[in-house]
């Protein structure tokens, strides 16, 4: 009873590390881990035998001929390193006693704990050479130790520290890691590059001591230097850091009331599930280094845009906002600051890790300074899914580490500008309005809309549009005149069976995109038009299972509804062709060089606040979206910033890439299914054609011009809302 208590045989035959769950991508690619502490397990025969051993000549030479404890090292321990300081000469502990004290923390009994300790972990020592092979204490013991940098196991060092498995470590390799362990911070080759120099080579005497290796062959190792291949993926850093967060929240959600054979609840961050999901790993990889690629350069123009002046310069308010929703601020208002003496603190400079396109720097800087510094970085937020629903890519922002702010989620929404159009067209097609139907581009006065005047981008209100034309070159005018033709309430109706789930306000201006809608309710309801007009459920998630493969939750493709006629859903794709080959999107062809089969729909909100590209393959919708957190925060050129700058760009490069990866052919190299004899005479017009009236023709004059002179006003149209809601 003074010992407490002990485990029994039981116990120790069940003893687990707790164990990091791994996301996993279509293409079984490990993405990352959830974990507390990095670790990871792997059987003894999977380990290098340079590791073993080692291991054996530095911390228990005698293992294979003792039971637990060895009574010889400990008295010689207490000689050579108590008396004359020896570093060469072991560890005080076997192998088996620090394998003990990894499971079983020491505990306090006083005056007495050091006593009472070592004569448990010699009792449980004893016990579990009688539970365990001497090869599979050496396992338990690699699987359970700390390496450093918050790695624990064999496997996760190696890859940690030299980007191999275990399996395949060299001599100098595992001389590294295993000297690590008499104090992982001191010798960690990672920030003490000679301390672990100098414990690696006393490792190396140690192996040529006892025979393991020559001294001829230690002579020659001792000169080599250490090349690290450090590899850290953790939460935060590898390959689709926000889709990770994401995955981690539902399924801790999901697992929430699943318990394991045991009775006990399962833990994302300890009990090694595995996460299988439906993202491809390489369109993920060429995602990413697209963005890095497009908002490095984005970035650069939009700081050289604002190199003389501020937002905030001529608008204070946004720089106080953000000063005031700071976390820095917050803690000091709790604190009971006053306002003058908590910005006196936040102007102190502070060193601090600051992001920045060149790599992460060490700066020494204000934290008002950093909030202008954040303030003024663009973001972005990119996301793909096929026609079944998957999701393959998902980026939510330039860098996790720095802003965790993720731009996919359906609870982030922003205007969409253009790229809702698709929809009002869509709805007109389904309401019989024809393709070849010419629409003017004439501007006009809605008096029952406050006087509202809609524009276009360009002076182009002299033209005829067809539906191809009108959508190809994004005229606002004819959008809005084919939602009066459509009905506002059928356009709503028609996105929300879609996939829009966000509030679409009963307004005209919706037909011009006002709405505020997420990135992955736009890029679903998309998938419609590719998908024969057949609505899809978003899915990235394929099946979780225990360390041991059982399945514990495992999800199925839902059957979508038909959400608008199989012909219109083709005419809308061949109409949105339109726009990457002469329309708002013709620089992929020109300027990118793209040949593949593309659609698509650019998108620029009010004061380009916000740019959009969706873009349309025949398996996939690819949504990219770029802008500054703040609103507040733009560019003061259309030219800058129209999606077809900003957005367009990433999925250019993404797509460049993909075409030159032969493994993603199918995705590529697929075409858009031939049109009906019946769609193609339905497209068989002009996109737009001169808006000319019998007077004009004879007078030389604009029909609107004439009646200006005859009526002395511009012509006012009336009854909008009664068209649209028939009121």
């Amino acid at each position: 009873e003074a010992l407490g208590p002990l485990p029994n045989r039981h116990e120790l035959e069940t003893i687990e590390n707790p164990l990091a769950s791994e996301v996993y991508s279509a293409d079984s690619v490990l993405l990352g881990k959830f974990f507390v502490q990095e670790r990871s397990q792997t059987e003894y025969r999977k380990i290098s035998q340079h590791v073993i051993h080692a291991l054996i000549a530095t911390e228990d030479v005698r293992f294979y001929k003792h039971h637990g404890i060895d009574w010889r090292s400990f008295f010689r321990v207490i000689v050579k390193s108590v008396l004359f300081q020896r570093e060469s000469s072991g560890g005080g502990s076997t192998i088996t006693q620090q394998l003990v004290k990894n499971y079983y923390p020491r505990r306090s009994y006083f005056v007495f704990s050091l006593v009472i300790n070592k004569i448990r972990e010699n009792i449980i020592a004893v016990r579990l050479e009688k539970v365990y092979s001497k090869d599979e204490i050496v396992a338990l013991y690699l699987n359970t130790v700390p390496f450093g940098d918050n790695t624990y196991g064999i496997e996760t060092a190696a890859n940690r520290f030299f980007s191999v498995s275990s399996e395949k470590l060299s001599l100098p390799e595992a001389a590294v890691l295993v000297g690590m362990l008499k104090a992982t911070y001191t010798y960690n080759p990672r920030i003490f590059p000679k301390r672990s120099l100098q414990r690696r080579n006393v490792v190396m005497n140690q192996l040529s001591k006892y025979d393991f290796i020559s001294s001829k062959e230690r002579d020659s190792l001792i000169t080599l230097p250490i090349e690290l291949r450090y590899n850290k993926i953790t939460y935060h850093e590898g390959s689709a850091a926000y889709f990770r967060a994401h995955v981690q929240q539902q399924v801790t959600k999901l697992i929430a009331d699943l318990k394991n054979d045991d009775g006990e609840k399962y833990n994302v961050y300890t009990d090694g599930l595995k996460i299988y999901t439906t993202l491809d790993s390489k369109l993920q990889q060429y995602a990413e280094e697209a963005v890095a690629e497009q908002m490095k350069k984005l970035q650069k123009e939009f700081d050289n845009h604002w190199k003389k002046s501020s937002p905030w310069k001529s608008h204070p308010q946004i720089l106080q906002n953000a000063i005031h929703n700071s976390d820095r601020y917050k803690k000091l208002k709790e604190q009971g600051m006053l306002e003058s003496d908590i910005l006196k603190v936040m102007n102190e400079p502070v060193l601090t890790d600051v992001f920045t396109w060149a790599g992460d720097q060490e700066q020494k800087l204000s934290p008002i300074d950093s909030i202008k510094h954040y303030l003024m970085m663009l973001n972005t937020g990119v996301l793909a899914m096929d026609k079944t629903g998957a999701i393959k890519i998902w980026v939510g922002g330039i860098n996790h580490n720095y802003f965790q702010f993720d731009h996919v989620r359906e609870s982030t929404k922003r205007q969409v500008g253009s790229t809702f159009k698709p929809f009002v067209y869509a709805a007109a097609l389904e309401r019989g309005i024809k393709p070849c139907s010419y629409i003017s581009a004439q501007k006009t006065v809605y008096t029952d809309v406050k006087n509202w005047t809609p524009e276009n981008g360009h002076e182009n209100y002299d033209l005829k549009y067809s539906m191809a034309g009108g959508l190809a070159h994004s005229v606002n005018t004819v959008s809005v005149r084919l939602l009066e033709e459509a009905g506002i309430n059928n356009t709503i109706a028609l996105a929300k069976r879609a996939g829009v789930t966000s509030e679409i306000a009963a307004v005209p201006s919706i037909a011009l995109g006002v709405s505020s809608i997420s990135m992955v309710e736009m890029v679903t309801a998309y998938v419609s038009f590719i998908n024969k007009g057949k609505n899809v459920t978003p899915m990235y998630l394929t099946k979780i299972t225990d360390r041991m493969g059982k399945v514990l939750v495992e999800f199925n493709m839902k059957d979508g509804e038909q959400v608008m006629d199989p012909e219109n859903a083709r005419l809308m794709v061949e109409m949105l062709k339109g726009t990457v080959d002469s329309g708002t999107a013709v620089a992929l062809r020109t300027q990118y060089g793209l040949k593949n089969d593309l659609a698509g729909k650019t998108g620029t909100t009010q004061s380009n606040t916000d740019g959009w590209y969706m873009a349309l393959t025949p398996d996939l919708v690819i949504g990219t979206w770029v802008g500054a957190d703040d609103p507040s925060i733009r560019f003061r050129s259309t030219a800058l910033g129209q999606g077809a700058h900003t957005a367009l760009p990433i999925f250019a490069r993404l797509y460049r890439k993909a075409n030159a990866d032969r493994a993603l052919n199918h995705y590529t190299q697929k075409r858009f299914e031939p049109l009906s004899a019946r769609n193609e005479r339905l497209l068989a017009c002009d996109f737009f054609k001169e808006d000319k009236t019998f007077l004009e023709k004879i007078f030389g004059k604009k029909d609107e011009e004439v009646k200006q002179k005859a009526f002395g006003e511009k012509e006012k149209k009336k009854g909008f809302f009664k068209r649209l809601f028939g009121k």
